[in-house]
């Protein structure tokens, strides 16, 4: 659904672009909500769950906000002319959706005092800037376990991106949940230096499968992988959205990414003047990450077991980093019992004992 105030700008085009407006008098009363998306909204991953959650503002504020978002803006410079170009259009809260995005938002919130904004994933703040996240490595976890019982070859293929923090505790999650059902697992990496690129996500499944891989992760945004892994009869699971539609036979779950609740949240809070610089990080009992309906051809014992594991992190009664835990070279990383605090795990660089290979520089 597009509301009568939503003004859709693509990138290129920002600058010259005019919002479409209301008489001044009643613009005046809208609070003006802009949003920098790294992909298209169609990516059907990242961006696409993004973008569920300025609907979900849309839906709640209706024609009391005027919402902008800008799609496909590359981290670094234009990102951060984008980021201007909007804080100078009057938006009074920006959200920036991607890592690469820390440094330049911080860098417009320091000229545009007034304008609130929200940084997506990063960890540095400032008087106007706030940060937020959602604790994707807890429904690795899960989906760990699902891999680890319905891979045959025991060998799990990952596509990842960039070997950041957000990224490397996700693989390892994911080897610690599929390691604790089948000691036999092995996990193979692809790195390809890309957040969304269709051609080289599917080149990189591609390569996993042809090494014997049989499910696929992914910390990519766009369905090549589960495209890729239907073709192949083999499994996968679905990144930061709902896959099933590209892989009905392929998908075993997919973590899905609920933005809304946030938005909602903080475009009220900017609207009732509280809003304040908070950093947030949620995970699957605050309700920002869901694990999508399992595939009916997981047996029941293992949906079973995934539900429990789900629900043991949900509640914190268990978390998917609890030692005895080493790195990668042996060395003691966790002590037996010893859960791991949230200023290492931002930190974390290094793959936990186990898994094969070595971190890109």
């Amino acid at each position: 659904m597009r509301y009568r105030t939503f003004t859709k700008l693509a990138a290129v085009a920002l600058a010259a672009a005019a919002i479409v407006a209301a008489p001044a008098a009643v613009q005046a009363e809208k609070m003006k909500v802009g949003f920098v998306y790294l992909g298209p909204i169609g990516d059907h991953g990242w961006t696409y769950q993004h973008h569920q959650g300025v609907l979900a503002v849309q839906k709640a504020f209706g024609d009391k906000v005027e919402t902008t978002y800008v799609e496909n803006v590359a981290e670094g410079p234009d990102s951060e002319r984008v980021i201007q170009q909007l804080a100078q259009q009057g938006h009074d809260i920006i959200f920036t959706t991607s890592f690469g995005y820390m440094n330049p938002t911080l860098k417009v919130a320091k000229r545009f005092p007034k304008v609130k904004f929200e940084h997506a994933t990063g960890f540095k703040r400032s008087k106007n800037v706030a940060t937020y996240n959602i604790r994707f490595y807890e429904g690795r976890y899960v989906a760990g376990i699902v891999a680890g019982k319905m891979t045959k070859s025991n060998t799990i293929g990952y596509i990842a991106s960039f070997p950041i923090p957000e990224v490397v505790m996700g693989i390892n999650a994911a080897y610690l949940g599929a390691k604790s059902v089948n000691p036999k697992v092995k996990f193979k990496i692809v790195w390809v230096s890309t957040w969304f690129d269709p051609g080289k996500e599917a080149d990189a499944a591609k390569a996993l499968a042809d090494q014997g891989a049989d499910v696929l992760f992914q910390h990519t945004d766009s369905p090549a992988a589960m495209k890729l892994a239907e073709q192949r009869g083999i499994s996968a699971i679905g990144q930061a959205s709902n896959m099933m539609a590209f892989g009905p036979k392929a998908q075993l779950t997919a973590l899905v990414n609920n933005w809304g609740t946030y938005y909602v949240k903080r475009v009220k809070e900017a609207m009732a003047g509280t809003w304040k610089v908070t950093d947030t990080w949620g995970g699957l009992g605050a309700g920002m990450l869901n694990i999508a309906k399992m595939n009916a051809r997981v047996p029941a014992d293992v949906q079973k077991m995934a539900a429990k594991a789900q629900a043991d992190i949900a509640s914190g009664k268990f978390h998917p980093f609890t030692g005895p835990l080493n790195k990668q070279d042996g060395k003691p990383f966790l002590k037996a019992g010893e859960k791991i605090g949230d200023g290492a795990l931002s930190g974390m660089n290094f793959y936990v004992q186990g898994i094969e290979g070595s971190l890109p520089k």
